[in-house]
């Protein structure tokens, strides 16, 4: 069976759907990193703080910083659960491990919010660190994106890091899944159907366009994907629907009629039906589960 690295798990198309999900949710960015430390700062993306990312264009904000994320990793890569740092700057990140089979293959990392209100006096003392150099209005940015940053309560916060464990497990499980499923010795044609799948989940998919793909006759194909996988290319392509499903249901933002059709099932009768044969319960039940590990 193949060992999944980082860089298989970070070509996931889960992972997008959460992170998008998880901000939705929680109103903070998630970006999911190698377990290594890095040398270089690691962005949280196009929906990082912007007082963060103000920061880190500083020569002195930017060494705070990395040093910051690299404390967080280590920690992680340490004590294998998650991890919360406050930086430089009195933001809170958090950081949380991916384990599989006993391997640290990935890590979570979110947060850059304040856990309690900032005040002129902060403001002052971050500014005698990052303004070097810097002009008028690059000082009047920072100031408004720094007094911007979210203020997270305990049981709020906590509730982020409950998320960012849910997905962790979710993540592992996928990745083993998948390794499972795709064998080293796993035929070409069968490896190109899952991807040919994989990009198009959201449209309709038939047995002719993935044979065509492919290049294999239909009969064949068949046979060859059954024997692989132990599934029909029905079946695996409800699944990857199923898989993309679980994780639009993490956001309380979307109705059930959107995650339908976001995750390529076309009905909601469709959904529901395979949803409750899969997973032994409806998708609203499955997500009030979900809600309920979560602090009141």
């Amino acid at each position: 069976m193949n060992e999944p690295a980082f860089q298989d798990i970070a070509r996931f198309p889960v992972i997008r759907y959460y992170e998008d999900a998880f901000r939705k949710a929680t109103g903070v960015p998630l970006v999911v990193v190698p377990p290594e430390e890095s040398t270089r700062r690691r962005s949280f993306g196009r929906w990082e703080n912007e007082f963060c990312a103000l920061a880190a264009g500083s020569a002195a904000g930017c060494v705070a910083c990395l040093e910051g994320q690299a404390r967080a990793r280590r920690g992680v890569a340490r004590q294998r659960g998650p991890q919360q740092i406050n930086c430089f700057a009195g933001l809170t990140d958090v950081a949380v491990p991916v384990i599989l089979r006993g391997r640290h293959v990935a890590t979570l990392m979110s947060g850059q919010v304040f856990r309690r209100e900032p005040t002129q006096r902060d403001f002052a003392m971050i500014l005698k660190i990052l303004a070097v150099g810097q002009d008028r209005e690059w000082e009047a940015r920072l100031r408004k994106a720094y007094f911007n940053t979210p203020v997270v309560t305990a049981d709020r916060f906590e509730a982020i890091i409950q998320l960012l464990k849910m997905f962790a497990q979710y993540l592992a499980d996928y990745a083993d899944r998948h390794a499972i499923a795709h064998s080293t010795d796993e035929p070409a044609a069968v490896s190109s159907a899952k991807q040919f799948v994989q990009a198009r989940v959201v449209e309709p998919i038939t047995l002719a366009q993935v044979v065509a793909h492919v290049q294999v006759s239909r009969f064949y194909f068949c046979k060859l994907f059954k024997r692989a996988t132990g599934m029909t290319l029905t079946e695996y392509v409800t699944r990857v629907r199923l898989e993309k499903a679980k994780t639009l249901l993490v956001d309380p933002s979307l109705r059930i009629s959107e995650i339908v059709f976001a995750s390529g099932f076309g009905s909601i009768p469709r959904f529901n039906s395979a949803f409750k044969q899969h997973l032994g319960m409806a998708p609203t039940a499955y997500r009030a589960a979900l809600r309920s590990q979560l602090p009141a």
